[in-house]
C-alpha cells in the first residue's frame, strides 16, 4: 500500500508499466469536471472510474481485495478514511472471489485506519486488503483507477 500526494504520482511509474498513463491522466485532467462513469485508457487493462460518491460509516464499508488489478483510489473533493489489512490475514470471507469482477469481500476488521486527504491517493496492490469509503454523511467526487497487474 502507498499513500501520497497526487503531485508525487510519477515517483511510482516504475512499479507498473501502466502507472505512467494513469498518473498522466490524473494530473492533466480537471477531475471535478469529468463526467461520472468509466474511461478506458488502455482497454480493460487501465480503467478510470469517476464516481460521485456517498461515504458510509465504517461498519457499512466492506473489506475487499483483488487478484488481477491494482487500485489507485483518489478522493478529489473531500477527505476519506480507509482501512487496510494484509490479504494473508483476511479470514472471514463474506463473498467468495468473483473472477469477472476481480473482487472478494470480507467481514474482517482493518488492522489500520488512515485518512486519505482530498488530492492524495492510496495504491492498493493484490496483497492489500482495503476498506474504502469511510466518510459518514459526506458526498464527494472520487476517482478509482483499475490497473491490471
Amino acid at each position: 500500500m502507498i499513500l501520497d500526494k497526487l503531485e508525487n504520482g510519477h515517483k511510482y511509474d516504475s512499479l507498473n508499466p501502466r502507472f505512467k498513463a494513469a498518473f498522466d491522466f490524473l494530473l492533466n485532467n480537471d477531475l471535478l469536471a469529468l463526467e461520472a462513469g468509466k474511461i478506458q485508457l488502455d482497454g480493460t487493462d487501465l480503467v478510470v472510474n469517476v464516481n460521485n460518491f456517498e461515504g458510509k460509516a465504517e461498519e457499512n464499508c466492506r473489506m475487499e481485495s483483488h487478484q488481477n488489478f491494482i487500485d489507485i483510489q483518489l478522493p478529489v473533493s473531500a477527505d476519506e478514511f480507509m482501512g487496510w489489512k494484509a490479504r494473508t490475514e483476511l479470514k472471514q470471507i463474506t463473498t467468495p472471489y468473483n473472477p469477472e469482477k476481480d473482487v472478494e469481500f470480507y467481514a474482517d476488521a482493518a488492522s489500520s485506519l488512515f485518512v486519505v486527504p482530498a488530492g492524495h491517493f492510496a495504491i492498493f496492490f493484490p496483497e492489500d486488503g482495503h476498506q474504502p469509503g469511510i466518510a459518514p454523511g459526506k458526498k464527494y467526487r472520487k476517482i478509482i483507477v483499475k490497473v491490471r497487474v
